[in-house]
């Protein structure tokens, strides 16, 4: 029996390491660590009393800021501050590729909130391959 096939492997498995690992699982956990980071700045500019357009201009530009450095750092490793632009850019193109299916479902009578849930892992994963491919393609 060659060593990798021992059973006893399966005792020495890490699922800490395990995701660690994984580029994209660490995507999806800094993406809700980014998530409730957004909210919380949103409810916290509503809270005091911030109109919300302007409430949600302000935590999406935090948002897009604190999401640049965590993905870059604890995704990508990389800590090239230059390349926010392209990281703007892929945001753009998410938002843009994430408008028409909340178009077609209204169009269609599909609540708009299930159509956003239904698309959230489809968004992240293209999010992380834009990412991986335009913006942060030099990381380690």
């Amino acid at each position: 029996m060659e060593p990798r096939d021992h059973p006893s492997r399966f005792l020495d498995f890490d699922p800490v390491q395990w995701v660690l690992g994984s580029r994209f699982l660490r995507f999806l956990i800094v993406g809700g660590i980014n998530t409730v980071f957004g909210y919380s700045v949103f409810a916290a500019l509503i809270l005091l009393k911030v109109a919300y357009p302007i409430a949600a201009f302000l935590s999406t530009v935090f948002g897009v800021l604190f999401n640049f450095k965590s993905y870059g750092r604890l995704v990508f490793g990389s800590h090239d501050n230059s390349l926010i632009f392209r990281f703007f850019a892929v945001y753009g193109v998410c938002y843009l590729l994430g408008l028409a299916p909340l178009a077609w479902a209204k169009a269609h009578g599909v609540p708009i909130l299930l159509m956003a849930a239904i698309c959230a892992l489809p968004m992240a994963s293209i999010g992380f391959l834009l990412n991986r491919r335009f913006v942060f393609r030099h990381a380690r």
